[in-house]
């Protein structure tokens, strides 16, 4: 991600990679290879464009701006055609209904999407996207933006994106280059660690004085050990479990089936018979999942739930209890390690 204010060489830097700007030191590398040392037209037809404009030919079919590249490589019209319908489908489109339609028929997210398909027409290795989803209503941006990192875990392109928004930088990135005015880089590095640790003051300005809050879009549930909270099937001893409740310091017992699964919460007071009694007990409400952003387990705990949330797994078990304090924990522990990217190609400058 290349972010940073008005002036600070985003776009510039993203034109050099694809020489519609050149410059004068250093160099730029497409695997291994610098790219002064390619032909420009094969370097340009090697590399997907996703632009805020989209840029689609109004006159061409949805089917027709996808093939754009690939008649220019020299594709036969039938690889073309199964190549766009496949990609119509990728980008969550009915190739069916969409692909003889024209851009003017379609919505902002819809041409955007398109844009995307025809980026990946030729399955470039290298994309650059200059922000692509900047014009779009905050709805549909912020679904584009998931959609794309659902779709990048699927295809693993290299990108390289231009945006003036942090938090987009924040969610969609696994490096930040902030760049101050001037073109001059301020930091590099993991979004974690640029929000934990900025370099210096600008920095620190650029991201927010809400950096904090902003870690919490970095983690998810799977990220942090819960405690395990009392639980207690219908009929078990209310003695023992009563017993449970209090050493662990809580106000209610967990019901859970014979499967493990939580199904209400039982007060401490409601133990004193003999055995756990079946109900009425206090509704759940919402649960956490291990897939959940932390962001979205501590609003549930503000919203909903109190001060826990009681967490699941991906069978409907019960997996542990978060609170508040466990997710603070979490974030003073300090940046989280990013996983290495597997990618088909690298860009280094």
């Amino acid at each position: 991600m290349l972010v940073g204010p008005s002036g600070g060489g985003k776009t510039t830097a993203l034109k050099m990679v694809n020489r519609l700007i050149d410059f004068e030191g250093g160099d730029i590398t497409i695997d291994g290879r610098s790219v002064r040392g390619l032909d420009v037209t094969d370097l340009r037809r090697g590399i997907g464009y996703v632009i805020q404009q989209v840029g689609l030919f109004p006159h061409m079919t949805v089917e027709g701006n996808i093939g754009t590249v690939p008649r220019l490589l020299g594709w036969d019209r039938a690889r073309i055609r199964r190549r766009a319908r496949e990609l119509i489908e990728l980008v969550g489109l009915d190739p069916q209904r969409d692909a003889g339609r024209y851009p003017a028929q379609l919505s902002g997210g819809q041409r955007q999407r398109i844009g995307l398909a025809r980026a990946l027409a030729a399955d470039p290795p290298v994309m650059l996207m200059d922000e692509p989803f900047g014009a779009l209503d905050p709805i549909t941006r912020d679904r584009l933006q998931h959609e794309f990192l659902a779709l990048q875990a699927r295809i693993r392109k290299t990108v390289v994106f231009v945006t003036h928004d942090i938090d987009e930088a924040i969610v969609m990135g696994d490096r930040i280059a902030i760049l101050r005015e001037g073109g001059v880089l301020a930091q590099y590095d993991t979004p974690d660690r640029i929000l934990s640790e900025p370099a210096d003051d600008f920095v620190a300005q650029f991201v927010g004085a809400d950096r904090g809050l902003k870690r919490l879009v970095l983690r998810r549930l799977q990220d942090i050990e819960p405690n395990y909270p009392p639980a207690a099937k219908p009929g078990d001893n209310a003695q023992a479990a009563r017993a449970r409740v209090q050493r662990a310091g809580f106000e209610r017992l967990v019901l859970i089936d014979e499967s493990g699964r939580p199904t209400g919460l039982l007060p401490v007071d409601r133990l004193a018979a003999e055995r756990v009694p079946e109900g009425p007990a206090e509704p759940l409400g919402a649960v956490g999942t291990p897939d959940m952003l932390l962001r979205d387990a501590l609003s549930l705990m503000l919203s909903q739930t109190g001060s826990h949330l009681v967490v699941v797994d991906d069978n409907g078990r019960l997996a542990g209890l978060v609170s508040a304090d466990l997710i603070s924990e979490a974030l003073v522990r300090g940046p989280a390690e990013a996983a290495p990217p597997v990618q088909k190609a690298s860009v280094s400058a």
